[in-house]
């Protein structure tokens, strides 16, 4: 399995698609300005990603690229198979003539890290990558801060992120 640089910027543009989504369809030059990805490699990948109908193309003004499909619906391993050339671990990329004529030693080992990666990346959702993102934002968020004894306790409320006081 060769998980390249392709591979990884083609998850991470589609992540932030699919977490921008609801202002409806997102140019690939705020994806690259967001995930400092260059334009011109985002949009080889969404050439692709539309060829594989992960992504749909909107034009005109206003327009950009949306989800083809839900988020729950869209797996890593489809990412990742409608960019890279190749997932294959093997050196024989499955001819099974690794050693000239025959197969080497270790072959039977790469085929099952290939069979077992892309069954993980098959079971991950975009959605559940935008979950994660989300409870890691709020995880970063201060959910009570204590200050000097006179001042009482303050506490961050989680939508504007605004210290108020708390309850006595």
């Amino acid at each position: 399995m060769r998980l390249t640089t392709k591979g990884r910027f083609a998850v991470t543009a589609m992540l932030d698609l699919a977490i921008n989504a609801n202002e409806g369809p997102v140019t690939l030059a705020n994806i690259a300005k967001r995930q400092k990805i260059s334009l011109s490699y985002l949009e080889q990948l969404f050439s692709k990603l539309r060829r594989s109908e992960l992504v749909d193309s909107v034009r005109g003004p206003g327009g950009g690229y949306q989800l083809a499909k839900s988020a729950d619906a869209t797996t890593v391993a489809q990412i990742i198979v409608a960019v890279e050339e190749q997932m294959d671990s093997r050196q024989c990329e499955g001819k099974e003539n690794c050693m000239g004529e025959r197969r080497c030693m270790t072959h039977d080992l790469w085929q099952s890290l290939n069979d077992n990666v892309l069954e993980f990346l098959s079971s991950v959702t975009l959605a559940q990558l935008i979950e994660q993102q989300k409870a890691k934002a709020q995880e970063s968020l201060p959910h009570r801060i204590t200050g000097p004894a006179s001042t009482g306790v303050l506490r961050a409320t989680s939508k504007s992120n605004k210290l108020t006081p708390a309850p006595i």
